[in-house]
């Protein structure tokens, strides 16, 4: 069977409507993704668990009619799949294989996607950088020598690399909108509620993560959270439904919106000229679109929610592990989880119910506030990350933090470590290069990465749009408008040796 040579030429509603007018069968679409896996997987690393055989029997169990029917697709390593290996990025669930299919799957498979794989991520998704002692680190095909970011990182990796023209991501901290930023793509992460967590879940780190796709079209984003965002019997809640689908959305213009824009990082550390020259250079964009754009923030103690996002972290940790001992049956070790994993969980079970509750109730404050702040601006502008993309390795733990960290756990040593402030450098030092994405994970609000500007060197550097919840149209309107007056579809990376 042939390999199709124009496949990266279009995007995934590119693809559908080739093979719905016999242009090209799935299965073509389906060797040729399969091809390109293989061709580019060892250099960057972003498949962690092939499911070929599942995509083709998919093809000849014939694929449901839906908007994507015949496209390659690739599953984030943090999604149930009946019958395949979900590790978390972490070795305690290698041998971890589901029993049934995640609501959010269901949907994916509707839509007639062919799914070859899963991909990388750190373990249990903690991380802005996917680099696990499970699967190794994966590459940014921009340049082999700098992450693609996370925790979706696996996710972006591949569709950058021309392996699908879209592949699933989860978003908790920035884990969609961070590698779409990364890897010069498009990432919306949705409102809260607006996408499906079942069945074992209603909401995710405290209804901080919000689950879509990364791509590299904004018609495919749109297109496919209109197939997922039905309601959810296994929410505790459903958000109301958009006005109208999101691909009716995009071919309509956004209007004049008052946009406000800020550089500053909100935890008062530095921020690369070059992130800052991407916002300003997009400001510009938006005033000759005829948008009015202000310098204007949000008044929100950023330190005190970066602080408040570690305490989360760290209970989600500590019931992640609780969660993988019961599939163990046994206590957890450092041959089950890393040693950073292990401390953090060590720390989440230091505080206080109370404790925890009172830094979460710090989110419904800011909720609040951004609610205020919309009433004056439709959109709040800022850069994704702080940083272009890091080397890969220059974020993981230095040889003196591993040991403290070993020191911690040997004599139990979490309540003492709680007590020397350490905690607030961790918050401050842990978000330095990605302070600006967690407000929407704390307020629910709907955010996007977009892909406008490269750095001198070749990187990709995106700036972020966050939304009021529930407002993921004027988003959609929004970054159409910018993909057909500064287009990014071609711009690819370089893929030779």
């Amino acid at each position: 069977m042939g390999i199709f040579k124009e496949y990266e030429n279009y995007d995934g509603l590119g693809l559908a409507n080739l093979v719905k007018k016999k242009e090209i069968s799935p299965s073509e679409l389906c060797e040729t993704a399969i091809e390109k896996i293989e061709k580019h997987n060892p250099r960057f690393n972003p498949v962690v668990t092939k499911m070929y055989d599942q995509g083709r029997q998919s093809i000849q169990d014939t694929l449901p009619d839906g908007p994507f029917t015949g496209v390659p697709f690739l599953l984030k390593d943090k999604t149930e799949y009946a019958g395949v290996p979900m590790t978390n990025g972490c070795r305690g669930y290698k041998d971890y294989i589901p029993a049934f299919d995640s609501e959010l799957v269901k949907r994916y498979k509707k839509t007639g996607v062919v799914i070859l794989g899963k991909t990388n991520l750190p373990e249990f998704g903690l991380h802005g950088y996917t680099e696990p002692e499970l699967h190794g680190a994966t590459r940014n095909p921009w340049n082999p020598d700098h992450t693609p970011g996370g925790s979706s990182g696996g996710s972006s990796a591949a569709v950058a690399a021309g392996m699908v023209p879209f592949a699933s991501g989860g978003d908790g901290g920035g884990s969609i909108r961070i590698p779409s930023s990364c890897c010069g793509l498009f990432g919306l992460k949705p409102s809260r509620g607006r996408v499906p967590n079942g069945p074992e879940y209603s909401v995710l780190w405290q209804g901080a993560v919000a689950q879509h796709i990364i791509s590299r079209s904004v018609r495919d984003s749109a297109a496919m959270l209109d197939a997922t965002c039905k309601a959810d019997r296994y929410a505790s809640y459903n958000i109301p439904e958009p006005v109208q689908p999101y691909m009716k959305e995009i071919e309509q213009s956004p209007g004049k919106l008052t946009i406000a824009v800020n550089t500053v990082s909100p935890i008062g550390t530095p921020v690369d000229s070059a992130c800052v020259q991407a916002v300003e250079e997009t400001a510009r964009l938006l005033e000759k679109l005829g948008h009015h754009v202000e310098q204007a923030a949000p008044e929100i103690d950023g330190k005190a929610l970066a602080k408040s996002y570690l305490m989360m972290y760290f209970g989600e940790i500590a019931a992640d592990i609780e969660q993988m001992e019961t599939f163990l049956g046994r206590k957890a070790t450092l041959k089950d989880v890393e040693l950073a994993t292990m401390t953090l969980g060590m720390l989440g079970r230091t505080y206080s119910a109370g404790h925890f509750v009172t830094q979460m109730r710090r989110w419904d404050a800011a909720a609040g506030i951004m609610g205020e702040f919309h009433s004056k601006y439709d959109l709040y502008l800022t850069p994704t990350t702080a940083y272009p993309p890091a080397k890969i390795g220059e974020l993981k733990p230095k040889s003196s933090e591993i040991i403290l960290m070993k020191m911690v756990n040997a004599l139990k040593l979490g309540k003492l470590l709680a007590k020397t402030g350490i905690i607030d450098q961790m918050a401050i030092e842990g978000l330095t290069r990605t302070p600006f994405t967690q407000l929407a994970n704390f307020t629910g609000q709907p955010a996007m990465s977009v892909p406008l500007f490269w750095t001198d060197d070749g990187l990709p550097c995106g700036v972020q749009f966050i939304a009021p919840s529930g407002d993921e149209a004027t988003l959609f309107r929004l970054a159409a408008q910018l993909e057909q007056e500064k287009p990014w579809f071609d711009k690819r990376p370089d893929m030779k040796e």
